[in-house]
């Protein structure tokens, strides 16, 4: 069962109003959408991902608001295309819910997984763009060690680059997962190849890049009064928000809601502990 992450403090901080438009511009398996979409009446909201195995299933998951949705396939920076699709200039609040969906995580065809055996691709968009294997199998020793490091904040980069280009050609999530464990050592609850598949997930879907995107377009998409939300699950992905909602706020262009990220209840934790680390901050525009 598909559980959204800090459902009720994102449609809180949405502020929605029933005949309003919204974007979820990370409908993922449709949660928070159907979610929003049950609270409109006159109203819709545009669902948009660049996993369109995941669109699909979110259209399942949300049939029952099907006439308050509006799905699109594609990146953060096709988002204006999105609105332009839907006769729209702007709308009235939009949701990022940053994290990986459990379905892309536990799907092994997907290659996102360290415990399952499976091709090496890691691509939200399966039908473009190179895949881990690409990276992992060309990429320079020096080069990878810096992905790690900088993607994956891994203090071992090195010793986990050297050990993958000695290894060569790597194979699968497996070998390569089996090839990291032995450069670097379990030291606690997590697998000792979590970051680097972490890293290499986010080179992979230019993940950071697609962020900046998504930050820089908010301004012009989201209407004055409107609610920007966004929910994220790593410090890299946190820092970002942090700095950009604060370069907006100082600017006069929107009113931070949130002076600090709001996080997860303890309930909601326990209940979905995949919610342990998420952080959420909202901001309205001026």
């Amino acid at each position: 069962m598909h559980q959204p992450v800090m459902l009720e403090e994102a449609l809180e901080h949405l502020a929605l109003r029933p005949d309003g438009i919204y974007l979820d511009a990370t409908a993922g398996l449709g949660g928070h959408t159907g979610a929003m979409a049950a609270r409109l009446t006159t109203g819709f909201v545009i669902a948009s991902d660049r996993d369109s195995e995941s669109l699909e299933l979110a259209k399942q998951n949300t049939v029952d608001a099907g006439d308050r949705i509006r799905f699109h396939h594609g990146e953060f920076s096709t988002l204006s295309e999105a609105l332009r699709e839907n006769g729209i200039n702007q709308v009235d609040g939009l949701l990022a819910d940053l994290g990986v969906s459990r379905f892309q995580l536990t799907d092994a065809a997907r290659g996102f997984s360290i415990l399952t055996e499976g091709p090496l691709d890691m691509r939200m968009d399966q039908t473009k763009g190179i895949t881990a294997a690409d990276l992992v199998n060309y990429t320079a020793e020096k080069a990878l060690a810096d992905l790690i490091y900088q993607l994956g904040e891994e203090r071992r980069a090195r010793k986990i680059a050297r050990a993958i280009v000695r290894a060569r050609p790597i194979r699968s999530t497996r070998h390569l997962a089996d090839v990291v464990e032995r450069a670097a050592h379990r030291t606690g609850r997590l697998h000792p190849a979590t970051l680097t598949f972490m890293a290499l997930r986010m080179k992979v879907n230019e993940e950071q890049e697609e962020l900046d995107r998504l930050l820089e377009a908010a301004p012009e998409i989201v209407k004055s009064k409107g609610r920007v939300v966004v929910i994220s699950f790593m410090s890299l992905e946190d820092r970002k928000v942090k700095n950009k909602f604060r370069d907006m706020d100082r600017e006069g262009r929107a009113t931070t809601l949130t002076k600090r990220p709001l996080r997860p209840t303890e309930d909601e934790v326990r209940a979905n502990p995949a919610a342990r680390s998420a952080k959420l901050r909202a901001l309205e525009m001026n």
